[in-house]
């Protein structure tokens, strides 16, 4: 990673590398919080208006600290039943469901989502084609192998999200601190697939931070750290994209942790359907999106909002 940034920055590796160390214990920056936010080009009083992943994490374990609250969130079963009227989908767990019932929701569906319930980052999700299933008996099993007991309808997304990448939903991270008198939005970004099952930074995916009003900021980037201006399959332009019922999105996160007080700090992914926001899942220990300096021309991190609405 030192030697990519070196060469992105005509830095040389070891300088880079250093300033690495030297970033995790002067501004508990993680190295791919260093690489993502281009610390190797920022100032010293730049690099403190950063909220890196350690510091979230923090923030999670000092404010989130009801365990059987947080489950609701980790586990998405849990996620399902909490949420059920603002998830815009149906859904069943195999475990406990039978081989008749599973058939009859398979025949229901083009396609649907099979997920780990506990899983982050996407792993174990996976999109399945219901023509292609054959045996119920030897799918319902290979669930059952893999953890993947939460089976659901694959989302229709609203569709100019779709004409971002239609492999995947494409959604938003929105990330909200309830004070108990407000809830205050810390960040909004979105995030678009990249041609595989899921739309999630370590799963292929892209991202890139919204206005106020929804409207795409700058280019996206990715885990590798490549730069989008234009969707590399699509063809369709990232800046200055307008996520539709983007104020409806908001108000929804707002009401959403409205209703799980217990766990003030979560980030929000929302799905635009065509008719309105849905919830896709709320993470009561949330990663960390800002925009990143080489692409935005912006040197500034999301920490004094995240300080303004929560404290240091």
């Amino acid at each position: 990673m030192a030697g990519a940034i070196g060469h992105q920055f005509r830095k040389p590796r070891l300088n880079v590398f250093c300033d690495m160390l030297w970033s995790a214990a002067r501004y508990d920056c993680a190295f791919q919080d260093f690489q993502d936010w281009d610390f190797a080009i920022l100032s010293r009083a730049e690099r403190r208006t950063y909220i890196t992943h350690p510091m979230s994490n923090r923030y999670a374990l000092q404010l989130n600290t009801d365990k059987p609250a947080n489950r609701d969130l980790s586990d998405k079963s849990r996620f399902n039943v909490r949420f059920s009227d603002v998830i815009g989908r149906e859904w069943l767990d195999v475990r406990e469901t039978d081989e008749d019932e599973l058939a009859a929701f398979l025949n229901r569906f083009t396609d649907v989502m099979v997920k780990v319930p506990d899983s982050l980052g996407g792993k174990g999700i996976e999109r399945i084609r219901t023509a292609d299933v054959t045996d119920v008996a030897a799918f319902r099993a290979e669930r059952m192998r893999n953890r993947q007991f939460l089976v659901e309808e694959f989302l229709q997304q609203h569709p100019r999200m779709a004409e971002l990448n239609s492999s995947s939903v494409n959604t938003m991270r929105i990330a909200s601190y309830n004070d108990g008198n407000r809830v205050h939005i810390l960040c909004r970004a979105l995030r678009i697939g990249a041609g595989g099952d899921v739309d999630n930074f370590s799963g292929g995916g892209m991202y890139t931070m919204l206005s106020p009003e929804g409207t795409a900021l700058y280019p996206a980037f990715d885990d590798a750290n490549a730069t989008h201006g234009i969707h590399p399959l699509t063809g369709v332009p990232i800046v200055g994209f307008e996520v539709p019922l983007f104020a409806e999105a908001i108000e929804a996160v707002k009401a959403a942790a409205q209703r799980i007080p217990e766990v003030p700090y979560v980030g929000w992914d929302v799905a635009i359907a065509p008719d309105r926001p849905v919830l896709i899942e709320g993470n009561y220990n949330t990663g960390v999106f800002q925009a990143k300096p080489s692409v935005s021309g912006l040197r500034r991190g999301l920490l004094p909002v995240y300080r303004a609405a929560i404290g240091h």
